[in-house]
């Protein structure tokens, strides 16, 4: 049951993070911007520090 419960909560993170990164990205306002941000995302602008410490 602990197993289903961390994969579920695993898997609202990982859509919540990609939906913050394709919002993120949809508010650029030329291609120049869109690159920036685009490296933003790459560089883990919005990758989640603690997730990854817990496995």
């Amino acid at each position: 049951m602990l197993n289903y419960l961390n994969a579920l909560a695993k898997a609202l993170r990982s859509n919540s993070r990609r939906s913050r990164e394709i919002a993120y990205l949809n508010g650029a306002v030329d291609r120049y911007d869109l690159e920036a941000r685009e490296r933003d995302v790459d560089r883990g602008l919005f990758h989640d520090r603690l997730a990854s410490h817990l496995g």
